[in-house]
């Protein structure tokens, strides 16, 4: 991953130039990102719901507890994620954290496949799934260094708007 040495996006021959086409392809990877993101942090509760009609017998409280973790665990990795991007820089990050959302994933087409689940398992599972809950402010925190003041609200914008789309994304397809 290429490290970006010389960044001025206040510089307005330097944004024209070079600045706008390296910032706009990192805003348009981190919505990509961010669509996955919400995909899995939301894929739990639709998930949730279903769970009773293929078997499981877990009692209304526990389920409860299986919907409301994802969203927990989200917003409290939230404020660990939006310091990360200056460590481990935006890419790198981005890669990072997208990828951890393999695990949950993947540990979801695992686990409903048998009813016999430990519930302890799947609260593991919910806890993965808040991953993609506290992208939102890694991602924020990345694209907010590519573009100038007078258009860091438009990128913001389109990157949590467009990447709330995981979101409808799963209802539909769940």
């Amino acid at each position: 991953m290429r490290t970006i040495q010389d960044w001025r996006p206040e510089d307005t021959q330097f944004w024209e130039q070079q600045g706008r086409k390296v910032a706009s392809r990192n805003l348009w990877i981190s919505v990509f990102a961010l669509i996955l993101a919400f995909a899995i942090w939301q894929v739990w509760s639709v998930i949730v719901v279903k769970l009773p009609l293929i078997g499981f017998k877990y009692d209304s409280n526990q389920l409860f507890w299986l919907a409301a973790i994802p969203a927990l665990s989200g917003a409290t990795l939230r404020i660990l994620y939006s310091f990360v991007v200056p460590i481990f820089g935006g890419q790198r990050w981005t890669v990072i954290s997208t990828a951890s959302l393999l695990i949950p994933a993947i540990g979801i087409g695992i686990a409903v496949q048998n009813p016999d689940t430990a519930y302890s398992t799947m609260m593991i599972l919910a806890v993965l799934c808040g991953f993609g809950g506290a992208n939102f402010s890694s991602s924020m925190s990345n694209i907010s260094f590519f573009f100038p003041k007078k258009e860091k609200g438009g990128a913001l914008g389109i990157n949590g708007g467009l990447g709330n789309v995981g979101v409808s994304i799963v209802q539909l397809v769940v």
